[in-house]
């Protein structure tokens, strides 16, 4: 099946085109995996393609609908004052810190602030081989967009990211990734910690830690 992609506007400059076909061996395929395509071609939209919306054949569809032979598919950024939350999104992939950081950059900012969380190799005392992460598959971006937006009602001038990783991690691993940019360091560091504080309370994210012995248990409900 072959679709036939449109650009807009920032989506067109990023691209470096208004337009290109896609090819895919199945005669139906998700939203997600066209993303996914647009992405691997043009590198310079994978740190926005997530906000960015889709038409399909002149109407906005909902994002179950898959796409078959023949479609047309505009990509359309957000609309002029659009509120500047620039990246959130929950993931099974390895986290790009420097997607992250890319995404909040912009000539006006005077500091960028990047936190990292990553998997260590204890907890309480005791040694671990790995973590599971597992979110809620349709609330945990929306609760996480949401904190991210009252951070920056906060914070004017602020621009936010935020990538979570979901599934199997091991030692050493980025579990996530919060980047914040403003005008000066001060707000840069104050948006940053807030957004990762209140991720960590709010959005319904569940660790579970795996010691050596293979032993296991979810943080939080024991005790």
């Amino acid at each position: 099946m072959q679709v036939r992609v449109h650009y807009y506007a920032a989506a067109k400059e990023l691209a470096g085109t208004d337009s290109s076909t896609f090819e895919f061996a199945a005669q139906a395929v998700p939203q997600a995996e066209l993303r996914q395509a647009v992405t691997a071609r043009f590198p310079s939209l994978a740190a926005f393609l997530q906000r960015m919306r889709l038409a399909v054949n002149g109407d906005f569809v909902e994002a179950s609908r898959q796409l078959e032979d023949g479609d047309r598919v505009d990509i359309l950024p957000p609309v002029a004052g659009g509120a500047p939350v620039v990246l959130c999104r929950i993931t099974e992939q390895e986290i790009s810190l420097d997607e992250t950081r890319r995404a909040v950059e912009h000539p006006g900012a005077g500091g960028i602030c990047i936190f990292a969380g990553v998997v260590r190799d204890n907890a309480d005392g005791k040694s671990m081989s790995k973590l599971d992460y597992e979110a809620h598959e349709s609330l945990a971006e929306k609760e996480m967009e949401r904190v991210l937006t009252g951070v920056i009602a906060e914070h004017p001038g602020a621009r936010l990211a935020a990538v979570h990783r979901v599934g199997a991690l091991a030692i050493g691993d980025v579990a996530v990734c919060v980047a914040a940019s403003a005008p000066h360091r001060e707000e840069a560091f104050s948006a940053c910690r807030k957004a990762i504080d209140r991720i960590k309370e709010t959005v319904p994210l569940w660790k579970k830690e795996w010691g050596l012995d293979g032993e296991a248990h979810w943080v939080n409900l024991e005790g």
